[in-house]
């Protein structure tokens, strides 16, 4: 496979960046850090998701100095070039304050809206999973592909919940009506990771709602690159319902959370 030079080069800026601020979580992890709440009291962010968002931004304008950037603790900064980075700076902080294997940083790289190139460190593993559109994914440099899974029903499934406590509440309705007619569900708790996790086949299938860009931006490539049907919607309020699965189960799954509230949860 092969894709177009900027590409590439946009996804070996966003490997060297993830690296890098996954060095600076990691030198943090399991210590005391000062820690605040954001949409709910549950939606934590912490000293070290500023500081990662700080030296991404940094090391990203340093190499390219005209390109956007977006990242979830606020940097929003609109560029004069046709790239913009789309960043999660700490994806997984709950993981992250309880010391729990999970969390990671996410930077995808768009070119007029599209996202092209990405990255998603998991800290706690040391892996790197990356993408550009037209080269397919990789993990630690070796090309992944999803699983060659056929049956809804042996299939190993992630999702997620949202902080807040009515959408968790119907999301818990959708779980009910998928757990029964699949192998298992996992839970990890970093959108970016159940993404890349499908890309490796770790996962057969991901299904969320209530995600934001930098939670799908990067995952959501490397998921799509590696072979998944990755099929991403918006709701007026500009959240996406994301499900990411094997090619051979993506029918059944989709046409399994048409039946139940996964629409509205």
């Amino acid at each position: 496979m092969s894709a177009e030079p900027q590409v590439v080069e946009l996804r070996a800026l966003a490997e060297s960046v993830a690296r890098a601020a996954g060095s600076l979580i990691e030198d943090r992890a399991g210590s005391l850090v000062d820690v605040s709440t954001k949409s709910t009291g549950t939606d934590m962010v912490t000293e070290v998701d500023r500081a990662s968002e700080a030296l991404i931004t940094q090391q990203l304008l340093a190499a390219r100095p005209h390109d956007g950037i977006l990242g979830e603790e606020g940097v929003d900064i609109v560029g004069t070039s046709d790239v913009r980075w789309v960043v999660d700076p700490l994806d997984g902080t709950t993981n992250f304050l309880y010391d729990f294997p999970g969390y990671n940083v996410a930077i995808a790289a768009q070119v007029s809206g599209q996202t092209v190139a990405a990255a998603v460190y998991d800290v706690v593993r040391g892996e790197l999973f990356s993408a550009a559109t037209g080269a397919g994914a990789r993990l630690d440099g070796r090309p992944i592909r999803v699983a060659d899974q056929v049956d809804l029903g042996q299939a190993l499934v992630g999702t997620g919940f949202s902080y807040d406590a009515r959408r968790r509440r119907a999301q818990a309705e959708v779980l009910l009506e998928v757990l029964p007619l699949v192998r298992d569900v996992r839970r990890q708790g970093a959108a970016a990771l159940d993404l890349c996790s499908v890309a490796c086949g770790r996962l057969d299938a991901f299904y969320e709602r209530g995600l934001a860009p930098w939670d799908v931006g990067a995952g959501g490539l490397i998921a799509l690159e590696a072979g998944a049907v990755l099929d991403v919607t918006h709701d007026a309020g500009g959240t996406a319902a994301v499900v990411a699965a094997a090619p051979g189960i993506a029918a059944a799954l989709g046409d399994l959370l048409a039946r139940t509230a996964f629409a509205s949860a």
